[in-house]
């Protein structure tokens, strides 16, 4: 009679953390993380500090760090950033909203970047094909601080989606997060000073910093434009011209 072969310790162990490591499976995890983040959004209203404002209890710089943290949570939960700038102007004023904004802004980045390349990399690159999404990587991967610098200058991308755009590709996290600190200031700031003047909507700051949100609008919606007509144009190019025919004709004997 045969002895039957003991299986070795561990053995469900290392198949399930194999599982649990494969890439479709760490995608899952993404996925659900994400959509958690989404139902506590909506469970919990963020956009209401505008209306209800900060807990009175905490004050001072201890205020401005923890709005700051709670900045990067929400959104790398796609809380809209514009709804938090401003609430960070009204809060706590022009600089000290400032610093709280772009700080939650590069930590949010930060967040979703991590856990877009950790979970979600290696599933989603044998995803990237056809001319746009291949241009896009390669620019991402190729020159990841100045197109991340354009990305976050100009407010035409979604800023979550830009993130874990640039996760799945190849850029690192040094010039991501770089370009993310330089970029989003700009626009942050006026945001933070529409907040700060709200009650004050005559003010020249106001005026200004309203006046500049509508210009980067519509400059990223002029340079969206010409980058799509830009991709277009290689398509429509002729194909090459056949050879003559009188090439491919043999020659005869006279």
């Amino acid at each position: 009679m045969l002895a039957t072969v003991p299986r070795p310790p561990g053995s469900l162990a290392v198949r399930c953390s194999r599982a649990l490591l494969a890439p479709r499976s760490r995608l899952s995890i993404l996925a659900l993380l994400l959509l958690i983040a989404a139902g506590l959004v909506l469970l919990y209203e963020p956009q209401r500090l505008l209306s209800s404002g900060w807990p009175q209890q905490t004050s001072g710089a201890g205020a401005v760090l923890l709005f700051a943290l709670a900045y990067g949570v929400c959104t790398a939960a796609f809380v809209p950033r514009p709804v938090l700038n401003l609430a960070a102007g009204a809060l706590f004023g022009s600089a000290a909203g400032l610093t709280a904004a772009v700080a939650g802004t590069v930590l949010g980045a930060g967040i979703a970047f991590t856990l877009g390349r950790v979970l979600g990399q290696d599933a989603l690159r044998p995803f990237v094909r056809g001319r746009w999404l291949t241009a896009a990587d390669g620019q991402l991967s190729r020159h990841g601080f100045r197109s991340m610098l354009a990305i976050r200058l100009f407010p035409g991308v979604p800023f979550a989606a830009a993130n874990y755009c640039a996760a799945v590709s190849r850029m690192g996290y040094l010039p991501f997060l770089l370009a993310t600190a330089i970029g989003t200031v700009p626009n942050t700031a006026a945001y933070v000073i529409a907040g700060a003047q709200a009650g004050s909507p005559g003010s020249p700051a106001f005026l200004f910093s309203a006046g500049f949100i509508v210009l980067s609008g519509l400059g990223a919606a002029v340079v969206a434009w010409r980058k799509r007509h830009g991709l277009r144009a290689p398509a429509e190019v002729p194909a090459a011209a056949p050879a003559p025919s009188s090439a491919r004709e043999p020659v005869g004997t006279v």
